[in-house]
């Protein structure tokens, strides 16, 4: 009979989802007191050669581990290169562990969303957690599917969980169990990889490294000890590589053992960033130039098998902290990759309080397939603490849509109406009435209310311009769904109106072209940036201290303009003039509290004005409305129809509901990245770093609002640092 652990919130879930595939054999449970339930071949990390190098890459004071198979393996490259911070250890959490390679020292904890390649590779991160810490652990449980030995779940605990069974409560045996509720539950998701689904790290007990080191779930990793370096610095940056070879350029030109020549006679240039001589020193130089002044920054670099550089990620912390209050939608923008720019640069991009464009991630990609979406995915993921956009954009790409539904399923994705639009004209610009098919398509796709308006609509545009054989066009129609707003109603967009119409999703645009090199793209990236953060910090300022010049006697206006930033009040200005031209409301269907309306509205030149009906919902209860225009949801506030079917019903002020927090005025956003958790681990100095750095940050965003601020900020930090130092003093 499997144990399942009480009080997981997680196990009916887990069992529920495996129904009757699962079956609990006995013979896969192994639960043997301080037995970790694993055999000794399995443990271990002897085959993995690690190498820690410092920032001025320094190789000094770390072992490689020995290994049985190193000559066999050591023309095996792992593909990653991470730089991990020693002292903000979260900051680069590991997601994606692959190949049976692992971090060595200073392992970051486990957390939900992590996936392994294999079992072995998930057990073995846990062990090497473990033995950093000081415990052991076993098997707790495990399950495999009916009729096979393929294990499907188990879940991993620390060697001091439960307590002695009744048959061995007379036993002469030290007791070790202590009840401890430490532990790992991981499952086998889709994809044949091992995720973890629940994560307990709180033990109850005190670590004994010099116990858990003989532990039989630890006797297989002494062999590869490796001797800790003390840092040099405040905050040491290091590279961890892990590959199985020590002969391997860090800069991604390949093996140092081989010349260019030799090199390229072997290696696929197509699996490898195109490079040009010195493009490689001028990417280390300016990550090495960023973290020296901000030690949140974080890069990863992705290698092939012979070393040579793949794909480039990065990203400020600035950009990070940012996500926390702009993850509703973001539009994955591969404009250079599309149009083959001299730098094949992609950029993960949000959109801010005054509705510009924000830097949320960016890099080098070697390619545009779904192995490469995936990689960058599940970093971005990983960077993001495991939470992905309600809603990406993207442009139409079945590789890109793949790796998406495998990295962000519950997302929404959608691609880039504006492009998909210009990709079609594109195709049929050999057309008579080129002009008219352009007017048509635009009335079909921005002016059809229901769905049955847009496909009949298409219907007649087909059957008029006589392209029903355009194969292009027919493959736009099967992924209508993703691109055409009348079946994107129920999705947020926050105000993207590069969903709705033709403007640059680029957030360099202007600043990159088609010939623009690496060089100068990383010369004026800084640049760049701090003009964007500019930007922002002068409209926040102008925001909370002026007052925007009303255009009505609206209540609805004047609430807004207390509250919005001026860039979005004006948008939302535009609506409440509008209320002027919707005019014979009328009550269609009642069912209880719910009330259909119909309400006109003059739209057209003023010569010509055609009349059009819009129906609007509206729930007496809450006073919640909803047009079947769905300007909430689109630009995210309330159109002109809803603002009218509130006013007749004698609602005064906008519900608070329909008051998004992310266009407030009177919002602070401290943009420090959030380590995720308020609680503090005080024997961790690690996480005193990260708790002691987030919360100084947020006295400097403070004081950098005015000069009377800052002076304030700058004798409290004068009387903090003599008040640790007197309590340092004490203690000599």
């Amino acid at each position: 009979m499997i144990e399942i652990e009480e009080g997981s919130q997680n196990s009916e879930q887990i069992l529920e989802e495996e129904g009757d595939d699962l079956e609990f054999d006995s013979n896969d449970l192994e639960i043997e007191g301080d037995d970790p339930g694993i055999d000794d071949d399995d443990l271990g990390i002897e085959d993995n050669n690690l190498e820690l190098e410092d920032k001025n890459l320094e190789n000094e004071g770390h072992d490689l581990p020995e290994g049985n198979d190193l000559e066999d393996n050591c023309e095996q490259l792992f593909d990653i290169e991470y730089h991990v911070l020693e002292n903000n250890r979260d900051d680069a959490t590991v997601e994606d562990v692959r190949n049976g390679d692992f971090l060595g020292k200073d392992y970051p904890p486990p957390f939900v969303g992590m996936q392994f390649e294999s079992y072995d590779d998930a057990y073995n991160y846990y062990n090497c957690y473990a033995k950093d810490l000081g415990f052991a652990i076993r098997v707790k449980s495990s399950w495999t599917k009916r009729n096979s030995k393929e294990k499907r779940g188990a879940v991993l605990c620390c060697n001091c969980e439960g307590f002695k069974t009744s048959k061995e409560v007379h036993s002469r045996r030290k007791e070790t169990r202590t009840g401890c509720l430490a532990m790992l539950r991981l499952r086998l998701v889709e994809s044949n990889r091992w995720r973890v689904d629940e994560v307990k790290l709180e033990h109850n007990h005190l670590f004994d490294p010099e116990r858990a080191q003989n532990s039989k779930s630890h006797k297989k990793m002494d062999a590869g000890a490796k001797r800790k370096v003390e840092p040099t610095v405040d905050v040491e940056v290091r590279t961890i590589k892990l590959y199985r070879t020590a002969a391997v350029d860090p800069l991604g030109y390949g093996s140092t053992n081989s010349n260019e020549g030799e090199s390229s006679q072997h290696v696929d240039r197509s699996k490898r960033l195109k490079l040009k001589k010195g493009d490689a020193q001028i990417i280390h130089n300016y990550f090495c130039q960023v973290q020296l002044t901000n030690p949140n920054f974080f890069y990863l670099m992705d290698l092939n098998d012979e070393g040579f550089l793949r794909n480039v990620f990065w990203i400020h912390y600035r950009s990070r902290a940012a996500y926390g209050y702009f993850s509703d939608v973001v539009i994955f923008d591969t404009t250079c990759l599309l149009n083959k720019y001299e730098i094949p640069l992609f950029a993960f991009v949000g959109v801010n309080q005054h509705g510009q464009s924000i830097l949320l991630g960016c890099g080098l990609l070697v390619d545009e397939t779904f192995e490469t979406y995936i990689w960058l995915f599940r970093v971005w993921l990983t960077c993001m603490l495991g939470r992905p956009p309600q809603t990406i954009i993207t442009d139409q790409c079945k590789a890109m849509q793949g790796a998406i539904a495998e990295v962000f399923p519950r997302a929404h994705h959608r691609f880039c109406l504006s492009r998909v639009a210009h990709k079609i004209l594109d195709n049929l610009g050999m057309l008579q009435d080129y002009e008219g098919f352009q007017r048509t398509l635009n009335v079909t796709i921005h002016d059809s209310l229901k769905v049955d308006e847009f496909e009949m609509a298409w219907e007649d545009m087909i059957q008029r311009f006589r392209i029903a054989d355009n194969e292009w066009l027919r493959t736009c129609y099967e992924d209508r769904e993703r691109w055409v707003p009348v079946y994107s109603k129920d999705t947020s967009f926050a105000g993207i109106s590069t969903f709705l119409k033709d403007e640059s999703t680029q957030f360099f645009n202007g600043y990159v072209s088609q010939q623009t090199t690496l060089k100068e793209f990383f010369d004026m990236n800084e640049l760049v940036l701090q003009k964007k953060y500019q930007k922002e910090a002068l409209d926040d300022f102008e925001s909370r201290n002026s007052s925007p010049i009303l255009r009505t006697g609206s209540f609805y206006e004047l609430q807004l303009s207390r509250v919005y930033t001026n860039e979005i009040f004006r948008r939302f200005q535009d609506e409440v003039v509008m209320m002027s031209s919707c005019f014979g409301i009328t009550q269609g269907h009642t069912s209880g509290p719910l009330v259909t309306y119909v309400i006109k509205e003059r739209q057209g030149e003023e010569n010509s004005r055609d009349i059009k009906n819009f129906e609007v919902m509206y729930d007496k209860r809450g006073a919640e409305v909803r047009c079947i225009c769905s300007c909430f949801n689109f630009k995210g506030y309330l159109c002109r129809h809803a603002l009218c079917i509130l006013n007749y019903n004698g609602v005064e002020e906008i519900p608070p509901l329909y008051i998004l927090a992310r266009w407030r005025k009177d919002l602070k956003r401290f943009y420090v990245p959030d380590g995720g958790s308020n609680n503090v681990d005080i024997a961790n100095p690690v996480q005193w770093f990260d708790h002691l750095y987030r919360r100084a940050m947020q006295v400097v965003e403070e004081g950098m609002i005015s000069q009377d601020r800052y002076m304030v900020a700058w004798q409290a930090f004068k009387e903090s640092l003599n008040k640790v130092r007197l309590v340092a003093e004490k203690h000599l």
